[in-house]
């Protein structure tokens, strides 16, 4: 179960219950990942609302990784999209929103 207080955010796919965490080891990961440099610059990255596919496999695989689940970025990029984008897309706000402090922002 996701304890929110740690920033965790829970997440159903295909019938899989998942819990989505940005660690700091995560965060890092999603720098190198995305080319960020820095936290400011993931920060930017995000708050523009706009979003290639490889940018949300690679937040959705640093999540998945901080909160406990050891799946690669080909992994996840194999999940099945079901439910749609907006069950995660809404959550991965949710997570960003913990990890920096934020209120959630509006799915796109």
């Amino acid at each position: 179960m996701a304890n929110r207080r740690r920033g965790e955010v829970p997440l159903v796919i295909a019938d899989t219950r998942y819990t989505l965490c940005l660690t700091l080891g995560a965060l890092a990961d999603l720098e190198d990942a995305l080319q960020a440099g820095d936290l400011a610059g993931l920060a930017d990255r995000f708050a523009g609302g706009r979003l290639a596919s490889r940018d949300l496999i690679a937040l959705l695989g640093a999540a998945l990784r901080g909160g406990g689940h050891p799946l690669d970025d080909a992994a996840v990029a194999a999940l099945p999209l079901a439910g749609g984008l907006e069950p995660i897309v809404t959550a991965l706000g949710d997570v960003l929103a913990a990890a920096f402090g934020a209120e959630p922002p509006d799915p796109p």
